[in-house]
């Protein structure tokens, strides 16, 4: 995983107008003692808690500084909900215990005042505590900067813990157990304090709840801190070991934790509607429409693009944007996610997949959500009739990138034209997906609607990229014409056709370098077969690449020879950067490319059965070794496609078009009254035979169990209890009922294709 550690909290407030008033539920400790240099930063972090519900507590230890004094005095002037309390100088033990005397709730966050919190830290490991009442604190992994720049991510093991500190002092904690333990013992100003209250709550039997690939807390490591003091003063390290050796050894048979994500079990129950009640918005400061996106995950691909350039594009001072994630992932992409919002919860991450529903209600009641934009992810899509059901006035509408065939019978466009009657409207990023949706999965023309994702012409633009980064970082001579083949490395895409067309291209090409920039699970058997064909001086490997416009900005074409694709990406960028592309002609590629600015490729294979196949026709081979030839071998040709592709662009494909669509769209779905009484019709039909809704989550997340474990028997037990009646009557029977009263409503479900999708796959 790469981490931008320039990428910290708290740089800046963000003004979201939350609620500063109410009883708070969590008690914030810091002690201060000369801390001015980064309490701003600090501050800052603290105030952009998505969750409001706190009160912050700091001790100023004895401060000598006058300056320092100020800095604090002016900062806690600045919310009601801080307190300030001044006490002799006793250590930083001393300090925290004061302010936990002090402190009017249950759970205590001890923060440092140089230390650093993601704007969701306390909410996480809030949640945490709730859904695990016995756990003694909860906490999540954390970044090490400044003086030192480290990923902590350990598991948590008690009995490790004796041995090793694998735990910061952040976390919230129960005062209970601080009260159990007799708090932070006192007896000496440097010493590892935070490890040897660990210890002693762990040997009370007290365990952690854990939220893993959760970067939320920074710690700010310094040359010249406490520890380091400890480590210098051989009389302090010698005690400081003793106070160690004896907490340590009071830890007998100790509890395991609670570490999340647990392993991933289709074990869905019912979902459980959240009865929070207490708006984070403050009303009268801001009127901005509230819209979250129900991803599967944050990883780099073409559907959570798109969410990541309109949660960027999308006016803040009119929206606020919420991120919930269905899938465990963890990789750059959610930093990236996390700079343009505040609202980003990996669920897996923190809590059982039991919950998830739970969460979902309560993140709806607690921002008091206008839009839910689902994309991609089945978890969230069955919850869709639901939600409609208990949430009627929430707008609901989903994104499908692509129809896939070799996936599911068409992959999410499938479960989408499932679910259409319950869904305000489906948005599809090409027009061939948007017919397939009609024409294949019973969609009415009205309710989809393509939208193209688009590029920002602003950063793609050749002309404010140098060239030469391509060759210098490949060693391949200045003025070889180049290919670029950009994207996962993945069966979807087809690389091992690549290297039969570098292959086949470099006999009337010589020249040609081919580059391929991205990895995947196919990468360590693509090199294998590029040494087989002796391709080692025509294909060059960069790996995966955050910032890729200096390799557009060499390379002469683009191929993309997919076997399926929305409109890809690849396309958008090439196109912006003036490069041609040649491409096959897939999903909704002839959009955007056609023979003015490069070359569309009919694929031969079977997109359902071929998505692993590996054995490419001469014919299909050929088709794209000649346009090829034509564009690296033409510079007049060439010069013509760049500028067609580039206008191609900016007449009609950029992001702020895209932006701008669905800034307008949300504001029609919250106020046209059409729509309005639509959803309210819909989910009145649904609360009719309320068990519907239900049934149609747990009944497909337990087929999704069979599928994943392939345990029949056990799936069969768990999924009817009754011996001897398959699978599918089960289905048929529970559901039946409620479905025909739903037809008799018209509301449009396309029931019949999702019987029998069931039907087929899970019949006994």
């Amino acid at each position: 995983m790469e981490f931008d550690f320039q990428s910290q909290p708290g740089v800046s407030i963000h003004h979201r107008g939350l609620r500063n008033d109410g009883q708070p539920l969590v008690s914030i400790i810091t002690p201060f003692y000369n801390g001015g240099k980064y309490f701003e930063q600090t501050f800052n972090c603290v105030m952009n808690q998505t969750f409001p519900w706190f009160e912050w507590i700091i001790v100023d230890d004895g401060s000598t500084d006058s300056q320092d004094l100020q800095v604090l005095e002016t900062f806690a002037s600045r919310d009601p909900r801080i307190h300030v309390y001044h006490k002799e100088n006793g250590g930083i033990a001393s300090a925290r215990n004061l302010g936990i005397q002090k402190a009017s709730t249950d759970l205590i966050l001890p923060l440092d005042c140089d230390d650093l919190l993601e704007p969701t830290f306390v909410e996480v490991c809030w949640w945490m505590l709730q859904k695990s009442p016995d756990a003694a604190w909860s906490y999540t992994d954390s970044v090490g900067f400044s003086g030192q720049e480290y990923l902590w991510q350990h598991r948590f093991d008690p009995l490790q813990e004796t041995k090793e500190n694998l735990l910061t002092a952040t976390a919230i904690i129960r005062k209970r157990w601080l009260q159990k333990t007799g708090f932070y013992e006192e007896g000496h100003k440097h010493y590892n304090e935070d490890w040897v209250l660990w210890l002693k709550i762990v040997a009370q039997g007290g365990y952690p709840a854990q939220a893993t690939n959760e970067l939320l807390f920074w710690y700010r490591r310094s040359e010249t801190g406490v520890l380091a003091t400890v480590k210098t003063d051989p009389d302090i390290a010698k005690s400081n070991a003793k106070l160690l050796e004896d907490a340590a050894n009071q830890v007998k048979n100790p509890r395991p934790p609670v570490i999340y994500p647990c392993a991933f079990e289709f074990s869905y129950d019912t979902p459980v509607l959240s009865d929070w009640n207490h708006p984070i918005f403050d009303s009268k400061q801001t009127k901005r429409l509230r819209v979250a996106f129900l991803l599967p995950w944050t990883v780099m691909g073409g559907a959570d693009k798109f969410v990541l350039d309109l949660v960027s594009g999308l006016d803040k001072e009119q929206f606020d944007v919420g991120i919930l994630t269905t899938l465990t992932s963890q990789n750059d992409w959610c930093q990236r996610f996390r700079t343009v919002c505040d609202d980003v919860f990996n669920l897996p991450n923190f809590m059982a997949a039991t919950d998830y529903a739970e969460f979902i209600s309560y993140y709806i009641n607690s921002r008091q959500l206008d839009v839910l934009v689902v994309s991609n992810t089945y978890i969230g899509i069955y919850l869709v009739p639901w939600l409609r059901q208990n949430f009627p006035d929430l707008a609901i509408v989903d994104y499908v990138h692509m129809e896939e065939w070799y996936w599911r019978q068409g992959g999410h466009a499938r479960t989408s034209g499932v679910m259409g009657g319950v869904l305000d409207r489906t948005y599809v990023c090409n027009s061939a997906t948007r017919q397939v949706m009609i024409d294949h999965f019973g969609r009415s023309p009205e309710s989809v609607v393509t939208v193209h994702i688009g590029v920002d012409e602003g950063t793609f633009d050749r002309t404010k990229v140098q060239s030469g980064q391509l060759y210098r970082e490949t060693g391949i001579e200045p003025g070889r014409p180049v290919v670029l083949f950009i994207c996962r490395l993945h069966p979807q895409k087809r690389p091992y056709l690549m290297l039969e067309i570098a292959n086949s291209l470099r006999h009337s090409v010589p020249d040609v370098a081919f580059v391929v920039v991205g990895d995947g699970e196919l990468e360590d058997g693509m090199k294998a077969r590029t040494q087989k064909l002796g391709l080692e001086n025509t294909v060059y490997y960069l790996g995966a690449k955050k910032e890729v416009r200096p390799y557009y900005r060499d390379a002469k074409v683009t191929l993309v020879c997919s076997l399926k694709e929305g409109l890809s990406l690849t396309a958008y960028e090439s196109c912006s950067m003036g490069v041609p592309i040649v491409s096959s002609d897939v999903g909704g590629q002839k959009d955007l490319v056609d023979n003015t600015v490069g070359a569309l490729i009919p694929c031969l294979q079977d997109e359902a059965s071929g998505i692993n196949d590996q054995q490419y026709s001469k014919e299909e081979i050929e088709s794209y070794v000649k346009p090829l030839a034509e564009i690296l071998t033409d510079d007049i040709l060439w010069q013509t496609m760049s500028r067609n592709a580039r206008a191609r662009i900016e007449n009609g494909f950029t992001i702020q078009q895209m932006v701008d669509y669905f800034e307008a769209e949300f504001v029609r779905l919250v106020s046209d009254p059409t729509a309005i009484d639509t959803r309210h019709h819909v989910a009145a039909s649904l609360q009719a035979t309320a068990p519907l809704s239900s049934e149609v989550y747990t009944s497909t997340m337990r087929a999704e169990a069979l599928e994943a474990t392939l345990d029949w028997e056990h799936a069969h037990r768990s999924t009817v209890g009754m011996p001897g009646e398959s699978r599918w009557h089960w289905l048929k029977r529970k559901l039946s009922g409620a479905i025909q009263h739903i037809r008799q409503e018209g509301i449009g479900y396309t029931w019949t294709l999702f019987l029998d999708k069931i039907r087929k796959r899970y019949a006994g």
